[in-house]
C-alpha cells in the first residue's frame, strides 16, 4: 500500500496488465500497460499508456485526459483533437450547468517543465516534491510487477 497522492490514506493497486502487441522483434518490450487504482476514500484510477500512433495521426501521439465525477466530468486534449482541430490544448468541462469547450493554447504555460530542470540541476522541489516522484514511480513499478502479461 502506498500513500495516496491524491489526498486519501492509503491507494491500493487493484489490476494491471502488459502486453506486447506490435514489437514481436523485441520479445520483452511492453508497447501497451494499464492499471486499475481504488483509494481508501472510495475513488477509482485508471491509467494506459501504449506506443500505438496511427500513421494517419496528425500528431506523434494523442495525450487525453478524463477527470470523472458524479456531478460532472473534464476532458483534456493536448496533442490534437481528433479530426476537429490540429492545435492541441483543448478543456472540454461538462457539468449541472451545461457543456463548456476551452481551446486554451497558447494561454497556458508550461512551468512545470522548467521548474523541472531547475529541480534537477538546483536539487529543490518547485515542480513537485521528491516524494511525489518517487511514490508515482513505486506505483508504477508495483503495477507492472503484478501485471497480467497478455500474450
Amino acid at each position: 500500500m502506498l500513500r495516496s497522492l491524491v489526498g486519501s490514506e492509503m491507494c491500493i493497486r487493484d489490476s494491471s496488465k502488459v502486453a506486447n502487441y506490435r514489437s514481436g522483434g523485441h520479445p520483452e518490450f511492453e508497447d501497451f500497460g494499464d492499471a486499475t487504482l481504488l483509494a481508501d476514500n472510495g475513488a477509482t484510477f485508471y491509467f494506459r499508456v501504449d506506443w500505438f500512433t496511427p500513421g494517419g495521426l496528425g500528431a506523434w501521439g494523442d495525450g487525453r485526459t478524463f477527470v470523472l465525477g458524479t456531478d460532472g466530468y473534464i476532458e483534456i486534449r493536448k496533442y490534437l483533437d481528433v479530426a476537429r482541430d490540429p492545435e492541441g490544448d483543448h478543456v472540454y468541462i461538462v457539468d449541472g450547468a451545461g457543456e463548456r469547450h476551452e481551446h486554451v493554447h497558447g494561454r497556458v504555460g508550461f512551468p512545470f517543465f522548467g521548474d523541472l530542470i531547475l529541480d534537477c540541476l538546483e536539487r529543490t522541489e518547485r515542480a513537485m516534491p521528491q516524494r511525489h516522484a518517487f511514490l508515482a514511480m513505486e506505483l508504477a513499478l508495483e503495477a507492472q510487477e503484478r501485471a497480467v502479461r497478455i500474450a
